[in-house]
């Protein structure tokens, strides 16, 4: 969204506030988490600054729930508990993860060495571009996916609009696996990694 915003598309941003650390010059650290967002909600009130809301249910469930709504995750914080210094159990981020049978599009080599995959989600006959994929091949794995990839080289792009990278383009014929933590407002996936072709479909 942010990137939308910035190149002057019509996203709105919100500012989310979770935590209040000082106000009016009081330290506030010390005190437990639910207080400092009893005193962050009385401050936000009438503002367009968002207050983030507590979800006090179970765990599991609420992390369930956030990854089926396709959300990056949850943080989890003891309500009692004063803000913490360094790295902690009492602030927990969990991630989710998601999977998806991606088309391989392209490829890239980097001084000749492997280094990765451009992938696209299919929309009816168009091909649209999903992000690149370096992440998760062994040596083994690299050669391998080359070797099935190089029979199948074309000289242009198969998505149905270009995209700026450089790489080397195939004919859009074997799917991969890609497990990722979430998606762009422009679909690509974030932090991606290929878990393996699928042989199957």
């Amino acid at each position: 969204m942010l990137q939308n915003e910035l190149k002057g598309k019509s996203t709105k941003i919100v500012l989310v506030a979770f935590d209040l650390l000082y106000l009016n010059g009081r330290d506030l650290r010390k005190l437990p988490l639910i207080q400092r967002k009893a005193e962050l909600k009385k401050i936000l009130t009438g503002t367009d600054v968002q207050f983030s809301e507590s979800f006090e249910i179970e765990g599991r469930e609420m992390f369930a729930h956030a990854c089926k709504l396709g959300l990056e995750g949850i943080v989890s914080k003891v309500r009692d508990g004063p803000y913490p210094k360094g790295r902690t159990s009492d602030w927990v981020k969990k991630t989710c993860i998601q999977r998806e049978t991606l088309t391989i599009a392209g490829f890239a080599l980097d001084k000749g060495k492997w280094d990765g995959i451009y992938v696209g989600r299919l929309k009816g006959d168009d091909l649209i571009y999903a992000g690149k994929v370096d992440h998760g091949f062994d040596k083994t794995s690299a050669a391998d996916l080359q070797k099935r990839l190089k029979p199948l080289i074309r000289k242009a792009q198969p998505y149905t609009k270009r995209i700026a990278h450089k790489g080397i383009w195939v004919e859009p014929k074997l799917l991969a696996e890609i497990e990722y933590r979430a998606k762009s407002a422009e679909g690509k996936v974030r932090h991606p990694f290929f878990r393996g072709l699928r042989e199957d479909l």
